[in-house]
């Protein structure tokens, strides 16, 4: 092998063999470092030692190829996205390559028209993409699929929708056998509200792989949409018999048992969650002080009596406001680790304190919402709740007040807030909130709802078709958005 002093990277002619003499042994001592760091996770180190090799690899495929795997492999997107298009370019009849820059497009960087442009590049090779040529067609359609869900005019999310089922079930008739492609064609027809057509692709899937996580929350999904509660927790039983770990599963299981048998049930679980939270992450580290902190993950029941000379209500306060006092001295010793571990935690809080107010113990929500408070003060979920409080306790203003700060932050929550308003007198705001709504989600029951209800006030005779879409949409609802199944390749 050559040494530093060999290395020729003169670009003269008269120097090219010794100059592809010195390129070959650099590719191989980068081949090794790659094979070392990758076994080790060092994607980020590796990608920048690859970057260094750039100067001396103008149209080296092997080295810019590794280089654009190491990048995605570090999360670095844009940087893949942009050394995978320097490839393709190299070897435009390669329909990997564009195939690699779509799954960066989607999956880490959520550009769906970039990801849409270089899936249909490999769609026009037609037959000479060979096997990829589904896999275009699949990727096509999810990039499709997911710029429906963020369209906000109606128009554009239906033309998404039928580009998207267009594609899906081109390949699927492509590739029958493959699981991961019917049972997206399986969720993009749920996602249309197709729910008994989606079964035949999902059934398909499953019997190509029974135990896929994916394929079996979907036909949870389903069977809850078409109202077979029952089933539906039966199936997720088995999905969480051979995924036990998967909190989206968890937060599932808790929407059914408390359709099906009550909020009591569904906090069991949710305090399960907890416990599980907190044995997967290990949070409950000594800290510098020698003290580990005190983390609440033990859902709260004030509603037991108390010896002593307070009153039960005021035992509920005295104990809510010691907890919070507590959870305001760990907030800033939570925060350590990836943001996703904390919004889990934070989504648990949230629920359970749904569940509260659904079973009218509102101490306990309170408690519940100022737990996911401490983590995450100004997000909208935790606004939305806090207000959803305010309303069950009649402070109707700062209900509003608080629904306006979570809209600002993220728009969602506008039938709630229109709900609100139609409520307490302020119909023709209320109104156009809602319409806003029911166009952003066209398939959301409680917005029709909320706009028939509207419209009913002020004598509309247009408020029985709200009703009748209100209804036709509900036969039809999951117990959980069907949105919740990642759309990722």
């Amino acid at each position: 092998m050559a040494t530093s002093s060999e290395a020729v990277i003169s670009r003269l002619p008269d120097q090219a063999e010794a100059r592809h003499a010195s390129l070959q042994d650099a590719t191989s001592v980068y081949d090794l470092l790659t094979i070392g760091m990758a076994r080790r996770g060092q994607y980020a180190m590796l990608s920048e030692c690859l970057e260094r090799a750039m100067k001396f690899s103008f149209n080296e495929f092997h080295l810019w190829h590794q280089l654009g795997l190491s990048l995605m492999a570090a999360g670095k997107g844009v940087g893949a996205v942009s050394v995978f298009k320097e490839c393709a370019r190299m070897r435009p009849e390669d329909p990997s390559l564009p195939l690699l820059a779509a799954k960066v497009c989607i999956g880490q960087l959520h550009w769906f028209d970039e990801a849409e442009a270089l899936s249909q590049t490999v769609v026009c090779m037609g037959e000479e993409a060979g096997e990829f040529l589904p896999r275009a067609y699949l990727s096509l359609g999810l990039s499709c699929s997911l710029q429906a869900s963020e369209a906000t005019l109606k128009a554009d999310r239906n033309e998404f929708n039928k580009k998207a089922l267009q594609a899906l079930s081109k390949a699927h008739s492509l590739d029958p056998q493959d699981a991961e492609i019917a049972m997206y064609l399986a969720l993009e027809l749920a996602l249309v509200r197709q729910v008994s057509a989606a079964m035949e692709p999902l059934q398909a899937a499953l019997s190509l792989r029974s135990d896929d996580l994916h394929a079996l929350h979907l036909l949870t999904l389903l069977l809850s949409a078409q109202k077979h509660h029952r089933h539906a927790l039966d199936t997720l039983g088995l999905a969480l018999s051979q995924h036990p770990d998967n909190f989206n599963l968890l937060f599932t299981k808790v929407k059914l048992e408390e359709a099906l048998l009550g909020p009591a049930v569904a906090l069991q679980t949710c305090e399960d969650m907890l416990q599980h939270w907190q044995s997967r992450y290990d949070v409950s580290q000594v800290s510098p002080g020698g003290r580990k902190p005190s983390i609440h993950l033990t859902l709260p029941d004030f509603q037991d009596t108390s010896t002593g000379s307070l009153s039960p209500p005021s035992v509920a306060v005295s104990r809510l406001e010691a907890a919070l006092s507590e959870v305001s001295d760990i907030s800033s010793t939570r925060r350590q680790g990836p943001t996703y571990i904390w919004a889990t935690l934070e989504r648990i809080w949230l629920q359970a304190g749904e569940l509260f107010m659904a079973d009218g113990r509102l101490k306990e929500a309170q408690f519940c919402i100022a737990e996911a408070s401490s983590l995450f003060p100004n997000s909208h979920s935790v606004l939305l709740q806090r207000g959803r409080l305010a309303e069950l306790r009649g402070h109707l203003d700062e209900a509003k007040n608080l629904y306006d700060e979570a809209l600002a932050i993220h728009p969602t929550g506008e039938r709630i807030l229109g709900r609100l308003l139609v409520n307490t007198g302020r119909v023709h705001l209320g109104e156009k909130i809602l319409r806003d709504a029911v166009q952003v989600h066209s398939t959301s029951h409680e917005a029709w709802s909320g706009l028939g209800e509207a419209l009913q006030s002020r004598g509309s005779s247009q408020a029985p078709d709200c009703f009748l879409t209100a209804l036709e949409l509900e036969a039809s609802c999951p117990i959980r958005p069907f949105t919740i199944i990642p759309r990722e390749l």
